[in-house]
């Protein structure tokens, strides 16, 4: 098994470890992103609820809670497909990052902190939610750079 190998005091992971390890981080990525939009669309009033509850976005929460399952599914998708799964792991990060900012400024802002991110991930505190997504957008920048040092994904 010679996925590790050490040398000059650093791990080396050979070409088949790069992409085993971005294919699971991708799919990682897209099963989030296809549970929480499946979350999403099946209890769609309380997520619509939710946004409305935020008055920085109240105005446009009909749109936006259609447009964010929408997003995440066209990523799952790109995510799956390998030809497109740069431009997948490009667009999750950037999306992660926005819903982070989101979260921020949520914190910042409002007085009452609603929730409607979908299933499980509702349940976790802001914090937990800060975290989380910087979990998630640090996995997502890992498989983008492990992809820089190796011709994984098809031009």
């Amino acid at each position: 098994m010679e996925s590790v190998t050490l040398k000059k005091d650093r791990f080396q992971f050979s070409r088949l470890a790069k992409e085993k390890l971005i294919t699971c981080i991708r799919f990682v990525c897209m099963f989030l992103f296809l549970y929480t939009a499946y979350a999403k669309i099946i209890d769609h009033d309380h997520f619509l609820k939710g946004l409305s509850k935020v008055h920085i976005i109240s105005g446009f929460a009909v749109y936006i809670s259609w447009l964010v399952p929408l997003a995440e599914i066209i990523i799952s998708i790109l995510l799956l497909i390998p030809q497109f799964a740069r431009w997948g792991l490009y667009a999750f990060t950037c999306l992660m990052t926005l819903f982070t900012g989101y979260i921020l400024s949520v914190l910042l802002w409002e007085k009452e902190l609603p929730c409607s991110c979908g299933g499980a991930i509702e349940k976790l505190s802001w914090s937990h939610h800060i975290w989380f997504n910087l979990a998630f957008i640090s996995i997502a920048i890992a498989a983008l750079w492990l992809s820089n040092s190796i011709y994984v994904f098809k031009k």
